[in-house]
């Protein structure tokens, strides 16, 4: 059974950081890119990071380029995402993804198993 299960999440004050954890089971993580995607109330759904499967190549949305780091650790089945110097604009709940395939994948309906999310509230 694929889950996929984000932890880390909670508030923080503006300029701080916080870790994501993505842990998964039921299919080998480095088969599959993951993604990162965030929605805040009222917004549509927004792809944030990915991590291919194959190579490990990065993506960013320009809006986290900077600030944000992806990275994996196979043996832990854990995708991580760092998120430094926070802004109140990243207030949302994010989600992990695992893709249909294992090179970097952009959009949300390029990923075929979602968790159940984390929030992250940003705010002084």
């Amino acid at each position: 059974q694929v889950q996929l299960v984000e932890s880390g999440g909670g508030l923080v004050q503006p300029g701080n950081s916080l870790r994501l954890s993505c842990r998964t089971s039921g299919f080998t993580l480095n088969h599959y890119a993951i993604g990162w995607f965030r929605q805040a109330p009222g917004k549509e759904r927004e792809g944030v990071s990915c991590i291919s499967g194959r190579d490990g190549a990065t993506y960013y949305a320009d809006s986290v380029k900077g600030r944000f780091t992806i990275s994996r650790d196979n043996a832990k089945n854990t995708v991580y995402l760092q998120m430094n110097s926070l802004k109140p604009e990243d207030t949302a709940v994010y989600y992990c993804a695992a893709a249909y395939r294992p090179e970097i994948a952009y959009y949300g309906n390029e990923y075929r198993y979602w968790g159940q999310g984390t929030q992250v509230t940003v705010s002084s």
